[in-house]
C-alpha cells in the first residue's frame, strides 16, 4: 500500500484526488500550500506527491528540490493548468516524475499513477548500493551524493558512454574512478586525459598516437592514450575545451572503435569506455556552435550530475574528517581531531572551489598545526579566516550574529529593563550596539591576531579608530 500527498490550493481537486487514490488501495493526505505540503512532506513517508505548479504562497517548482532530498524520496507528479515547456524542462531537470496539464480525467491520472508505483516497488528492492561497492574515498550520506553513486552504480553495470558534469572541484575524476572500479573492465587500464591542460596542437596525437617524424619534434612513435586504454576506461576530463575537429574525429573512433594515428598509413584498433567529464553547460555550448550536437548525443547517454559542496552541509563534517586523515597518513602524522569550530566555520563557507578547496585548507592548516594533536579555527588559512568574517558582517559594519554570539532572551530582558524599569529606547539601543560592538572587535582581532594592519584592512576603520575601540572595550594588547 502506498501513500499518496496531494499538494493543491483547490480543495475539490484535493477531494477528487484522494477518492481516487482511496479507491485503489492507498492512502492519501493533502495540503492547501507549499509551505503546508513540504512540513507534511519531511514528516510523512510519502510515495508519490501530486503538485500543482500555482499555490498561493509559491511556485510549486519551487519546492521540488526541497520534496527531492530525502533518502528515498517521494515521486513528484507536476499538475499545470498552463502548458510551459520551459517549467517542464526544469520539473524534469529536478526530479519529477511525469508533467500533466489540467484538467484531467480519472485515466490520465491513474495511469501515471500505476506506472510509478510500480517503479517504486521495484526501487525499493534496489535503490541500495550493493555490499561490494568501491566508493574510491568518496564520502558523504546525503541525499544527493548518495543518489550520484546510485547513478554510479547503474552506469557501471553497462558499457554506455557517460558524462559527469559538476562544478570545478566536485571530485568528477573521482566518481570516474569509482565508475570505473565498479565496472566489468576494472581489471583494465583506467587512462585520464585533461582536454584543458592540453595544448590543442598536442592533444590529437596525444590522444591518437603518431608516427616517427609526423611533425617537428615527433623524433620517436607514441601509440598515444587511446590505445592505453584498450580494455579499460578512457576519462577525458573538462571535454568542453577539445576543439570542434577533435570532436568530429572522437565522434568517428566512438561509432567505429578505430582511428589512424597522426602521420600513419594504417589503423588501430582500441575497445575502450567512454567517461567525459565537464563544468560547462554543454547544451549551450551546442547552440552557440562550440560543441557537436552529435557527439553531445554519444556522450549523454547517462548522466551524471555532481553537487556543489555548499548543497551537501550534512557530509562536510565526514568529508573533513576523511580528508584530515588521509592528509595525516601521507605526512606520517597522528590522526588530528577537528575542533568543533572548525566544522562550524566549515558549514558557514560556501566552499566555491568545492572539495578540492577543502582538501587544500585542510592541507595547509595541517601543515601550519603540525605539533598540534587538535585543529583549531586559528590554523585555518589568513584568507579563508578572513572571507569567513566579512561573510558575517552586514553592509552597515555590525556583526551578524553568530550562534554562539546570539544574544539570549535574558540577555535582551537585561538591556530592556534596570531594576524593573524599563529603559528609554536611546539608552537600549546604546547597550545593545556597545555590546555587539565590543563582541565584533574581539573576534576581529582573533583572527587577524591582533595585527592592528591586517584587521584595519579587513575592518575598513583606520588604524586611530581602531585603538579607539579597542581602548573603549578594554581590549587593548600590553
Amino acid at each position: 500500500m502506498a501513500n499518496v500527498l496531494i499538494i493543491d490550493d483547490d480543495q475539490p481537486t484535493c477531494d477528487a484526488l484522494m477518492e481516487l487514490v482511496r479507491n485503489i488501495g492507498h492512502t492519501a493526505d493533502f495540503a492547501l500550500t507549499a509551505g503546508d505540503g513540504v512540513t507534511k512532506a519531511e514528516h510523512g513517508d510519502f510515495d508519490v506527491v501530486f503538485l500543482d505548479v500555482r499555490l498561493p504562497d509559491a511556485n510549486g517548482l519551487s519546492i521540488l528540490p526541497t520534496l527531492r532530498q530525502r533518502q528515498l524520496p517521494p515521486e513528484v507528479i507536476i499538475l499545470t493548468g498552463l502548458g510551459d515547456p520551459d517549467g517542464a524542462e526544469l520539473a524534469i531537470r529536478n526530479g519529477a516524475w511525469d508533467y500533466l496539464q489540467k484538467p484531467l480525467s480519472p485515466k490520465e491520472i491513474l495511469l501515471p499513477l500505476q506506472r510509478v508505483l510500480k517503479y517504486r516497488d521495484t526501487l525499493r528492492h534496489h535503490a541500495k548500493l550493493p555490499d561490494t561497492f568501491d566508493r574510491c574515498g568518496i564520502a558523504g550520506t546525503s541525499a544527493v551524493i548518495t543518489k550520484a553513486l546510485e547513478k554510479v552504480a547503474s552506469a557501471a553495470r553497462s558499457d554506455a558512454g557517460v558524462l559527469i558534469s559538476g562544478e570545478t572541484g566536485t571530485g568528477k575524476e573521482l566518481f570516474a574512478k569509482a565508475l570505473h572500479n565498479n565496472s566489468h573492465r576494472s581489471s583494465g587500464p583506467f587512462i585520464v586525459v585533461d582536454c584543458a591542460a592540453i595544448p590543442a596542437t598536442l592533444l590529437e596525437s596525444t590522444l591518437f598516437g603518431h608516427v616517427k617524424g609526423a611533425f617537428t619534434g615527433a623524433d620517436r612513435a607514441s601509440e598515444g592514450l587511446v590505445l592505453k586504454a584498450n580494455k579499460g576506461t578512457l576519462f577525458l576530463d573538462e571535454i568542453g575545451e577539445m576543439s570542434l575537429d577533435l570532436q568530429k574525429r572522437l565522434l568517428r573512433v566512438l561509432q567505429e572503435r578505430r582511428y589512424r594515428p597522426v602521420g600513419a598509413g594504417y589503423e588501430e584498433q582500441s575497445d575502450f569506455r567512454l567517461v567525459a567529464a565537464t563544468h560547462r553547460n554543454l547544451g549551450k555550448m551546442v547552440d552557440e556552435g562550440n560543441f557537436r550536437q552529435d557527439l553531445l548525443y554519444r556522450l549523454g547517454a547517462m548522466v551524471i550530475e555532481l553537487p556543489p559542496l555548499r548543497d551537501r552541509q550534512e557530509d562536510i563534517a565526514k568529508l573533513a574528517e576523511s580528508i584530515t586523515s588521509r592528509i595525516c597518513k601521507k605526512y606520517g602524522i597522528p590522526p588530528k581531531k577537528l575542533n568543533c569550530e572548525v566544522i562550524d566555520a566549515f558549514r558557514a563557507y560556501e566552499w566555491p572551489g568545492n572539495v578540492r578547496e577543502l582538501g587544500n585548507v585542510l592541507e595547509s592548516s595541517i601543515a601550519a598545526a603540525y605539533e598540534m594533536p587538535e585543529l583549531y579555527v586559528h590554523s585555518l588559512p589568513e584568507q579563508l579566516r578572513i572571507r569567513m568574517l566579512k561573510k558575517s558582517i552586514s553592509k552597515d559594519g555590525n556583526a551578524h550574529a553568530c550562534c554562539r554570539d546570539e544574544p539570549s532572551a535574558a540577555e535582551i530582558d537585561a538591556a530592556i529593563q534596570t531594576d524593573g524599569e524599563m529603559l528609554p529606547y536611546k539608552s537600549f539601543r546604546q547597550e545593545v550596539i556597545a555590546k555587539a560592538e565590543q563582541r565584533y572587535f574581539a573576534r576581529l582581532f582573533e583572527v587577524c591576531d591582533g595585527d592592528i594592519k591586517r584587521a584595519s584592512q579587513v575592518s575598513g576603520l583606520g588604524k586611530s579608530r581602531l585603538y579607539s575601540q579597542l581602548k573603549k572595550y578594554g581590549l587593548e594588547k600590553d
